[in-house]
């Protein structure tokens, strides 16, 4: 989210053993009956021992596990670990998972467009989470009935369930009206994730040796939802339709009514409506003059045309790989497994970058990882010409081998990004600053999906016709390349120094804005 940033996932669940506490489990070789040649075989405890010690192992792991989600219950409040479970694994991970099959074959099938067309609703479907400081402005500083968290989970789970009742209920529905409701279901999404952001940060701030444990209850349920979403999507899909799996999809959002029904929220007493414009006005003065300092708009130059210039044809390739003729005709079954392989090269990207890469200076990773972006690309070319035939590799394995390399590079290529991010915001309006940082991501990732839509249908590459396919693909990894030449924007500094000057950093000391209500912008943190 997936904007999407993947929190760190740590397994700080797991139990430390001491080698001091490990008792000795040598075999005691007691007197047993002699067989018909007189030998004995102690051989057999010893496999049994072997047995029983993974037993424990695997069931020490699960213990573990839940004994650690109630230590969090019970130190935090039931309702706030059942909501971050509900809203990151539930609402965001799973139905996210469910969806984008979901969407595509709806998209393809019901309204019957052009992957062009495709393309370009799928843009304008993610727009709720381009505007997501909105959303985080007004939980912050917009109380509603004495409450800052409780009305906006509510509100959303309410949009959320109207949106997909919608979709599934009405017959023969326009593309526009599905657009919007499609829309208005990724925007109780984008509101949920930042009331429950909201909250980690409250808890972080009165519970800060719990901290981790809240970003990897976040990260494990959101990577543990979307793959089993992306898992189950395509059997769903096949089973009752796209429109049965809209009415599925009510369900996570109802649970969001509940999250907000239920959770823990401190009331809000004497609040001023009359300073609301004060404070929108001081963020946004605090953002513009951070923003003029050409220590933070270079970078920010940086990320934006990296992810404009990377045009996404998805939607082609997806009509392709569901074409009889000149495509691999993959079953909705085929595409969802084909999608949870993305889902997990994506992990490794993490785990790959967090074990081995984050010491790396930015400049060096970037580049490297742009060079193997656009040679992972080539593998689509590959498998659009054809050529995995020649060379006897199958469409179903060459195209999970590309499915899992281009999203683990992809993901490599992206945290570094991230973590640049992180060091251009100054002191005070962190969460703020890094959620405006990454609504500028989504507006490139934005502009990448729309450009591709118009590749699309300037190459004629239609529902039937992908003779021009390849020709889209190939435009696609030479603009690859470009960001390559624009390094010159990013910061050669080591990511474990700071990269704002200390006149900028503490800009936003010096003015005090919002300090007065306590508002806590760290809850804007982009993690879809």
């Amino acid at each position: 989210m997936h904007k999407t940033l993947i929190p760190q996932l740590s397994i700080t669940f797991l139990p430390q053993i001491s080698p001091s506490k490990i008792e000795d489990q040598s075999i005691q070789f007691n007197p047993m009956e002699e067989g018909e040649e007189g030998v004995s075989y102690p051989l057999e405890n010893e496999q049994t021992q072997k047995n029983k010690s993974k037993e424990r192992g695997i069931w020490g792991i699960i213990m573990s596990a839940i004994n650690w989600v109630i230590m969090l219950c019970d130190e935090l409040h039931w309702s706030f670990v059942m909501g971050v479970i509900a809203v990151y694994g539930i609402s965001q991970g799973l139905s996210m998972g469910l969806s984008r099959v979901t969407m595509q074959y709806y998209m393809k099938d019901e309204q019957k467009i052009q992957p062009s067309e495709a393309q370009i609703s799928m843009g304008v479907i993610r727009f709720p989470w381009v505007v997501k400081p909105l959303w985080g402005l007004l939980t912050d500083v917009v109380p509603l009935s004495g409450y800052r968290r409780r009305p906006y989970f509510i509100f959303a789970g309410f949009l959320g369930v109207t949106s997909m009742l919608v979709l599934s209920i009405v017959d023969g529905l326009h593309l526009v009206p599905a657009v919007l409701s499609l829309m208005a279901g990724s925007a109780g999404v984008a509101i949920a994730d930042v009331t429950i952001d909201a909250c980690i940060t409250e808890n972080s701030s009165t519970h800060p040796t719990l901290a981790s444990d809240m970003q990897s209850l976040s990260g494990l349920s959101s990577s543990i939802g979307a793959l089993a979403g992306f898992i189950i999507s395509g059997f769903l899909v096949h089973l009752v339709g796209s429109k049965g799996v809209f009415g599925l999809l009510t369900l996570p959002p109802a649970l969001v009514v509940l999250v907000g029904l239920t959770i823990k929220d401190a009331p809000v007493r004497n609040h001023s409506y009359s300073r609301v414009n004060e404070k929108f006005g001081d963020a946004v003065r605090a953002m513009w003059t951070t923003l003029k300092s050409q220590h933070v708009w270079k970078p920010c130059l940086y990320m934006f045309s990296s992810l404009a210039l990377n045009i996404n044809i998805h939607e082609g390739l997806f009509y392709w790989y569901t074409d009889g003729k000149g495509g691999p005709l993959f079953s909705k079954e085929i595409v969802g497994s084909i999608y949870s392989i993305g889902a997990l090269g994506s992990l490794c990207g993490v785990l790959l970058y967090q074990n081995m890469l984050k010491n790396r200076p930015y400049h060096d990773l970037l580049f490297w990882t742009q060079l193997l972006h656009c040679a992972s690309g080539m593998l689509d070319l590959i498998l659009v010409l054809r050529l995995n035939l020649n060379l006897y590799i199958p469409d179903y394995l060459f195209i999970v081998i590309d499915e899992g390399v281009s999203h683990m590079i992809g993901r490599l290529k992206w945290m570094p990004l991230l973590v640049l991010s992180s060091k251009l915001c100054p002191s005070g309006i962190e969460g703020t600053f890094f959620a405006l940082l990454m609504s500028i991501d989504q507006v490139g990732m934005l502009t990448s999906t729309w450009a591709g839509g118009f590749v699309l249908h300037y190459l004629h590459v239609t529902r039937s016709e992908f003779e021009n396919l390849w020709l889209a693909v190939l435009l696609r990894n030479l603009l690859r390349l470009t960001p390559i030449f624009l390094l010159f924007l990013v910061p050669r500094t080591d990511p474990n120094l700071p990269v704002l000057p200390s006149e900028i950093s503490k800009t936003k000391r010096d003015t005090e804005m919002l300090t007065t209500d306590n508002l806590e912008m760290a809850s804007l943190l982009d993690t879809s």
